[in-house]
């Protein structure tokens, strides 16, 4: 009778010792997978650049657009123009006194919050989209299209593509 004890008692401990093992390799898994924590800043913007603003100190890259960068010039009727620094003016005239609500739930290569961002209604990402002040970078190609056939902002003239310029200007 005592090995029967026995053996259940060392049935019992492995029992113990496996599920142990179990639950930390479990918690393992859970603490390498990406936090997908959501963010939602909001309050008074601060614009960086054509498609970054600073809300309440949170870094934002708006998520589905590349506009020009600031250095950056377009041309419209043989001249050149700056057409970086514009989309910069144009979107601080957009939020400039306003509360900005910000929704992101990851980051870029800069650590920069991925977001979608609203001034009241206005979806802000999509505003410069549609008003020719950024092209569409994964999202509002409806937007593009818009604005292209209405030649708003760069697609009034000749530019180079947001992304192409930094390529042929060492950025990022």
């Amino acid at each position: 009778m005592t090995g029967l004890f026995e053996a259940a008692r060392r049935s019992r401990i492995t029992d113990i010792v496996l599920f142990g093992l179990v639950v930390l390799a479990l918690l393992g898994v859970v603490l390498l997978l990406p936090a997908s924590e959501s963010l939602t800043p909001e309050g008074r913007a601060r614009v960086i650049d054509g498609d970054s603003i600073s809300v309440e100190g949170v870094e934002i890259r708006l998520q589905g657009i590349d506009a020009p960068e600031a250095e950056q010039t377009c041309s419209k009727g043989g001249r050149d123009w700056s057409c970086g620094r514009e989309s910069s003016r144009r979107l601080a005239r957009l939020v400039r006194g306003g509360t900005v609500r910000c929704q992101g739930d990851g980051e870029d290569q800069h650590g920069r919050l991925l977001a979608r961002c609203k001034l009241g209604e206005i979806d802000i990402n999509r505003w410069l989209v549609e008003q020719g002040w950024a092209v569409s970078f994964g999202g509002y190609h409806g937007a593009e299209r818009q604005a292209r056939v209405a030649k708003r902002g760069i697609w009034a003239g000749d530019f180079e593509q947001p992304s192409d310029w930094r390529a042929d200007n060492r950025m990022f």
